[in-house]
């Protein structure tokens, strides 16, 4: 997620959130499947006149893409019988053997580092995270390029219909593109500023940023805004931008647990941040079920901060309960062990 990119550059662990320049967009004709095998399913040889296509790329470690298969399975369920056929096509992978047996499709690389699906679609899409969507008409045109769960179910059934106007589309998604051009360019500056400790001069890039995006957008301009301030110091702002963040996206798990681990891994945080830390922690978890792995780590380390070392070690056993594959099991693992010893481990 772009966020996640922001927040890592904030810290100068990327030179900035733009990706390659795109040579593919919506309108065009979507590329060749170009994959080296099938994981589970009928193989998807070429792109047939009788169906419409999700194309959504994905990795077995993020977790933004595990979140996004349920909604997809029901798109599915809803419109197979309409002709709809969802792909999942693994990327960037760092070890293919770890791939779920979901139906989807590994990358072909031979003669390509990062996957010739990749290359073609992702990068010439201009599309540097994960998870992305492309969905793909009747006629072989991209009618749309996308986070999974931000796709419409009218769109869908406008491209089943025959009726979508992909012409209409790709203006739009032009007119989208040069927004951005300018959301990115402002991030670089208020980088750069950021970098300095300029914080004048950063929060007005970020009200630039605001002004040449969606509420989305906006919403992640906030995140990064109370990044900013947990930096400087300003715990009276930051806390006014998380409760600002909290009346948002009620139904997003990651999202509150998100705010909940900043506000909770900053070093000396104050009693009224943990607070609000501890809601956002808690939100996160009964959306949740009480079942997802990373939102029970954050509300372990809430937990654990705030003085509450057992509870701390009891929400950090769920968590390893809870992890889906070893590597994460692991991790979790080795955190619960710190909180024993009585030690915050490392964010």
């Amino acid at each position: 997620m772009r966020v996640a990119l922001m927040l890592a550059g904030m810290l100068g662990l990327v030179a900035g959130s733009q990706g390659a320049a795109a040579k593919l967009s919506v309108g065009d004709r979507a590329p060749k499947l170009q994959v080296s095998k099938w994981v589970q399913g009928d193989p998807v040889n070429e792109f047939s006149k009788d169906n419409v296509y999700i194309v959504e790329f994905w990795a077995t470690w993020c977790g933004p893409c595990r979140e996004s298969i349920p909604h997809l399975n029901e798109v599915y369920k809803k419109y197979k019988d309409r002709g709809l056929v969802v792909i999942g096509q693994d990327v960037w992978e760092e070890d293919d053997s770890d791939v779920m047996t979901y139906r989807v499709a590994l990358d072909d690389k031979k003669g390509s580092e990062k996957g010739k699906m990749a290359d073609t679609w992702m990068e010439a899409a201009g599309q540097n995270g994960i998870p992305t969507a492309f969905v793909v008409t009747k006629t072989g045109e991209i009618a749309w390029i996308g986070h999974p769960m931000s796709l419409k179910e009218k769109l869908l059934d406008d491209v089943l219909a025959g009726t979508f106007d992909v012409k209409k589309a790709a203006a739009d998604y032009a007119q989208k593109k040069e927004q951005e051009e300018k959301y990115e360019t402002a991030f670089q500056e208020f980088q750069k500023a950021a970098k300095g400790k300029e914080w004048d001069k950063a929060e007005s890039f970020l009200q630039q940023m605001e002004k040449s995006t969606d509420e989305d957008g906006r919403t992640e301009v906030e995140m990064v805004r109370l990044k900013m301030n947990l930096m400087k110091g300003d715990t009276v702002t930051a806390e006014a931008v998380a409760k600002r963040l909290g009346e948002k996206q009620p139904e997003n798990a990651a999202f509150h647990g998100a705010i909940a681990w900043q506000l909770a891994t900053i070093e000396g945080a104050s009693k009224s941040l943990l607070e609000v830390a501890e809601k956002e922690a808690n939100r996160a978890n009964e959306i949740a079920k009480g079942k997802d792995a990373d939102v029970l780590d954050t509300l372990a380390r809430v937990q654990f901060v705030k003085g509450d070392k057992e509870a701390g070690v009891a929400t950090e056993q769920k968590a390893v309960e809870a992890a889906e594959d070893a590597k994460a099991k692991a991790n979790y693992k080795k955190t619960l062990d710190s909180y024993k010893s009585g030690k915050i481990p490392e964010a």
